[in-house]
């Protein structure tokens, strides 16, 4: 099965689908805001589309598949407020869409485990805006019968978005908070699912994206700097670490997210099951 695929926000995840369904002889179209992501989207194989700026008409008349993956603001979804008529009216021969959240929408839990059942109780303001984001998709969804699938997504890393880099220039720090747990997944295995699904939809389905290791992300640091055979980088208790409001958000929350789901609806079989596998990828990958 081969079709066309427009991605809003076309970004790290879904250029790793795109390498995927380009070798598979698809067409993808990824939006971007700036020339130079659009030259960068070129070199992939992809066709860029600067929007909002150029005419989004063709595309959606093109486009049998969509992948939205760029994140709700203060105002909403940006492309369900721009584009959302636009989809909506094109929804009819739209056979999959693919909307990319997170985890963070089940807020803290203790460390305990959740699924794709557990209520919604986001901690941080962007768990909320995706919260916000998912109910706004599936309305749409409901009005216009557009086959939408939510993937709340663990935190993502893989070549170029790893721990080596600060590991390697003496910038890394294992932060610990008692009993902090994160779940996590290689960028890779985010386009096994996505196009797993692709090859078996089935709508208004919620799916976790996580490996099968939840784990302390002083234990991740750890595991980079002996991968490097260096140092281990110093321990810095969570209450003294200093962490900007972004980083500081990731330790509002602690929970192990199940991934049972894509295995048994989707026969994904992960390709880095734990972060031990992932990291050593990624420093194949890098070259390291």
């Amino acid at each position: 099965m081969t079709g066309t695929l427009l991605s809003f926000g076309h970004g790290y995840s879904a250029r790793a689908l795109s390498a995927r369904l380009l070798a598979q002889g698809w067409r993808v179209i990824g939006t971007t805001r700036t020339p130079d992501r659009a030259d960068e989207i070129a070199a992939t194989g992809a066709e860029p589309l600067i929007w909002p700026g150029a005419p989004l008409e063709p595309a959606l008349r093109a486009a049998t598949h969509l992948l939205v993956s760029a994140a709700p603001d203060a105002d909403g979804d940006p492309v369900l407020r721009a584009a959302g008529e636009a989809i909506a009216a094109h929804a009819r021969h739209v056979v999959w869409m693919g909307y990319l959240s997170t985890t963070g929408v089940y807020g803290d839990h203790g460390g305990d485990w959740v699924d794709e059942d557990t209520p919604l109780h986001p901690a941080t303001e962007r768990g909320r805006r995706r919260v916000s984001a998912e109910t706004a998709w599936r309305a749409l969804a409901q009005d216009t019968g557009l086959p939408l699938h939510i993937f709340r997504l663990a935190g993502i890393y893989g070549p170029g978005r790893g721990p080596f880099e600060k590991v390697r220039n003496g910038t890394a720090r294992r932060i610990v908070k008692p009993g902090q747990v994160f779940s996590r997944i290689h960028v890779d295995d985010i386009a096994q699912v996505l196009a797993a699904s692709i090859a078996h939809p089935n709508p208004v389905r919620a799916y976790n994206v996580c490996d099968d290791d939840p784990a302390p992300p002083q234990d991740v640091i750890a595991e980079a700097a002996r991968l490097l055979g260096m140092p281990l980088p110093p321990e810095v208790p969570f209450e003294t670490a200093d962490l900007g409001p972004m980083a500081a958000s990731f330790y509002a929350e602690s929970k192990k997210v199940r991934n049972d789901r894509i295995k048994y609806e989707l026969g994904v079989r992960l390709l880095y099951p734990t972060y031990r596998d992932g990291l050593r990828a990624v420093k194949a990958d890098e070259g390291l």
